[in-house]
């Protein structure tokens, strides 16, 4: 919900903010979540069982979203550096335990379907959260957009733990997403 207008939130609301700050916070963020995914998935390769994964997953999130709800509270350039650089380090360590999780869990002959349906499902959540994000920033601003956001995070990180147990019992099950299970579904 905050990707597509955090650039307005920066040049209109930070003390400072211009087109420069929103290129540094935006290579921070891009720079550092993107290098930390190898040092973190060497981790997570190298430990025994998927819930390290799962915690990685679940605290990433955690870790994202309370920075996140740092930005209502920002004010200077300095503060969305730090909160970018904190920002990065949380998706970094979910996306990691994330898709590990998702890889190793795909129907063997349906990887490329259920990646597609991942890819979608991201895609268009991406697509409302955009205008979902920017009626509610219009509306009620850039603050309360960050806690909600903040929250909802928080709410997200916490259901990851709801497949605690699954992956405790060492489930080696897909997910069912295939097209021809969805097709029958629906049919049935």
């Amino acid at each position: 919900m905050v990707s597509p207008i955090f650039a307005i939130f920066i040049v209109v609301d930070i003390r400072g903010g211009n087109e420069f700050v929103v290129g540094v916070s935006t290579a921070i963020y891009a720079a550092l979540s993107t290098l930390l995914r190898i040092p973190i998935g060497l981790f997570l390769d190298n430990q025994p069982h998927e819930k390290s994964d799962l915690w990685f997953a679940s605290v990433g999130l955690l870790v994202s979203s309370i920075s996140t709800m740092g930005f209502a509270f920002a004010g200077l350039p300095w503060h969305i550096y730090a909160l970018q650089i904190v920002h990065a380090i949380g998706m970094a360590m979910n996306l990691s335990g994330w898709t590990a999780l998702y890889t190793r869990h795909i129907d063997k002959g349906k990887e490329s379907t259920e990646w597609g349906i991942s890819a979608v499902s991201v895609g268009v959540g991406g697509a409302i959260a955009a205008v979902v994000g920017g009626w509610a920033a219009t509306n009620f601003g850039f603050k309360t957009l960050f806690i909600c956001v903040g929250l909802l995070g928080i709410v997200g990180s916490l259901t990851l733990l709801l497949i605690r147990r699954e992956i405790e019992k060492g489930a080696s099950h897909g997910l069912y997403f295939s097209l021809k299970d969805l097709t029958r579904k629906v049919k049935g």
